[in-house]
């Protein structure tokens, strides 16, 4: 039998999700068997499995040892390396600055080395997470691969779903991108086109169909160089690729851009800069007025520094 006292992190969560995620190699058949046979109680009371676990809630699973060892594998973190950038940390809440060509979470090809884990090896050497905990601090939203910038980590399960909402409504938070982008702009303008996306393909793809999701982007000139333009960027909807194939869809595509770009500009683009990404960034995350736990996160905003190669780059191009 094991006996885990619930904490704040795991407060508000289902009693068979939490049973899941520590028995992580269980097959499901396995877990739901456990409540049908009674073998899971809160504070010595047997409950069903849709269960919301409270704070200081006593959870006892009755497994074996053997069970235990077999179903609870525990993932080494000590020797994971992290090389993002923390902006800014608290108890509920960690923002960081994403690197270039990092997975923010693990794909078939990526298992290990992802933002997600990088994050879990940080606060594991810091003594604020074990590999045994239930409850993972986890990305609030995401970024591609090859965008770079701010990103938000919720530290404990009330924050999180606080976080997701908050980024889902969009009625109380802003986050705003830099973009190369090909051409000079004109000022500034709104993007209202519907996407689609093909998942097999996974492209986006702007369309008229009546299935399509509504989709909206606001850019604003920052400063026209000879032929590009930088640009601040703002989306009112979170699509995925939404930046990049809004941009490319009014002629002015995103500089490194390999799926929706100008293939011909960006060869010679990377001939002269050796960039080999695309040249979007994250650059900032502003909280408006904020209900709740993280009410005194209004008003704040966090903001992300370029990469490096990418201030050179725009170095550069101002003095051509």
């Amino acid at each position: 039998m094991v006996e885990i006292v619930i904490t704040d992190q795991n407060n508000g969560q289902r009693v068979d999700k939490f049973v899941k995620k520590y028995l992580n190699n269980a097959p499901l058949s396995f877990i739901y068997k456990l409540f049908r046979k009674k073998d899971v109680k809160v504070n010595n009371h047997w409950v069903k499995n849709d269960y919301l676990l409270k704070e200081n809630d006593v959870l006892k699973i009755y497994v074996t040892d053997e069970q235990i060892a077999e179903f609870n594998k525990v993932p080494s973190l000590e020797n994971l390396k992290y090389n993002f950038e923390v902006i800014y940390e608290d108890k509920n809440i960690l923002v960081i600055n994403k690197p270039l060509d990092l997975l923010v979470h693990e794909d078939k090809e990526e298992k290990i080395n992802t933002l997600s884990h990088q994050v879990l090896a940080y606060l594991y050497q810091k003594g604020e997470y074990k590999p045994c905990d239930v409850f993972k601090p986890s990305p609030a939203h995401r970024l591609d691969r090859n965008t770079s910038g701010v990103i938000v980590f919720g530290k404990n399960i009330e924050v999180l779903q606080g976080l997701e909402e908050l980024f889902k409504t969009k009625e109380n938070i802003e986050k705003k991108y830099l973009a190369l982008v090909v051409g000079k702009l004109d000022n500034s303008g709104t993007i209202n086109k519907s996407l689609i996306k093909n998942s097999e393909k996974n492209e986006v793809y702007v369309s008229n169909e009546p299935y399509a999701k509504s989709a909206i982007t606001k850019y604003k000139l920052i400063k026209n160089y000879k032929d590009t333009s930088l640009a601040e960027i703002e989306i009112l909807t979170g699509r995925t690729h939404q930046i990049r194939v809004h941009m490319s869809y009014i002629n002015h595509p995103v500089v490194g851009d390999q799926k929706y770009g100008n293939f011909a500009f960006n060869k010679e683009f990377e001939k002269k800069f050796k960039l080999n990404s695309q040249f979007l960034h994250a650059e900032s995350l502003i909280f408006k007025d904020i209900k709740g736990k993280l009410s005194y996160l209004s008003g704040k905003t966090f903001k992300a520094k370029l990469p490096s190669n990418f201030q050179i780059i725009l170095d550069y191009l101002e003095d051509e």
